[in-house]
């Protein structure tokens, strides 16, 4: 008997030790395609300080567990305004080891909507790193990773157009996530399709983005256009005591300008919360994949010539993001 028992467990540590070469020999088979313990490889590329939204994208990505956030840049413009937004909320996070990245300086006009909040703010007191020169901070990131790297772009993209004519490459290495376009819906659940605001403010930028080779996914206005909180979603948000959501708060009365009100009783359209939520999961979403051309006068339209993208094109269930959106930003992280 006890032979037997010596046999049984000589059996069983070889055909452990076997099926554990077979899933290293599998894992290696995948390759950089297996995302790291630690989380996604995330670039957040974003026109904070513009929209609100993006505001709460950030405080989104901050708060999701799945997400490893390697630096956020600010795009289309007043770099030094946005790289300070940046800076500032992710120091309230509590969240320093994330580079802060400055964008191209592109001509754009604009309110800084949020100015107020960072005011005072000195960005070389940011405790983590500052590159001046976010467009190649972002090429670096992407090429010195081991794992592809997810970039998620909320905003006009001048820095991605810049960073693709300076290495192409970084299409074959990184995953593109966007809020662009309007394929079917327009503003407000309008059945038109709209001029949307990231696509058409840089038409130039947004169809070198979209003809680079890289996987892409975007969610339109389709799905992106629908979102807000009102009622008990947005009570939760806006009563929350956790320091980094008091900051987003914060920053939405600054926003509302002359109309605070507006930010006792319910946010504003949501639309980048969903790209993030992309980056992570689409259960939520229709999915649906087709070929896109950007016009020159920024529309987003089915071509069959285009290179084909993934969709967020309707909603499965909008009250479960809603849901799912709240749930992650009160949650203790």
């Amino acid at each position: 008997m006890k032979n037997q028992i010596g046999l049984l467990g000589w059996l069983s540590l070889v055909a452990f030790v076997l099926v554990s070469l077979s899933v290293r020999t599998s894992d290696a088979a995948f390759g950089d395609d297996t995302p790291p313990a630690s989380g996604i490889p995330v670039i957040l590329d974003t026109d904070i300080g513009g929209d609100i939204d993006d505001t709460w994208a950030l405080v989104l990505a901050l708060k999701s567990p799945e997400l490893d956030i390697k630096l956020v840049v600010g795009d289309q413009g007043m770099p030094q305004y946005r790289a300070k937004l940046i800076a500032k909320l992710l120091e309230t996070a509590g969240r320093t080891e994330i580079p802060v990245g400055v964008g191209v300086n592109v001509k754009r006009k604009g309110k800084r909507a949020q100015e107020d909040w960072v005011r005072d703010y000195d960005l070389t007191s940011y405790p983590g790193k500052v590159y001046q020169d976010g467009v190649q901070a972002i090429i670096d990131t992407i090429m010195k990773s081991p794992h592809p790297i997810t970039l998620i772009a909320i905003g006009p993209m001048p820095n991605l157009r810049e960073a693709l004519r300076r290495e192409p490459r970084i299409a074959n290495k990184a995953k593109f996530i966007g809020m662009h376009g309007s394929v079917r819906v327009g503003y407000r659940g309008a059945k038109t399709p709209a001029k949307e605001y990231n696509v058409a403010a840089d038409p130039k930028a947004c169809q070198k983005v979209f003809t680079a080779p890289w996987d892409m996914t975007i969610t339109p206005l389709d799905t992106c256009g629908l979102v807000s909180l009102d009622g008990k979603r947005y009570a939760a948000v806006r009563d929350c005591p956790y320091k980094l959501v008091r900051a987003l708060i914060q920053n939405y009365r600054i926003w509302c300008g002359p109309s605070p009100g507006r930010a006792d009783k319910a946010s504003s359209t949501l639309f980048d919360t969903v790209a993030v939520y992309l980056a992570i999961d689409d259960a939520f979403c229709q999915m649906e994949t087709l070929p896109i051309r950007v016009t020159d006068d920024g529309y987003t339209v089915v071509d069959r010539a285009a290179k084909k993208i993934r969709i967020a094109s309707k909603w499965k269930d909008m009250n479960g993001f809603q849901d799912y959106l709240v749930q992650r930003l009160v949650g203790a992280k």
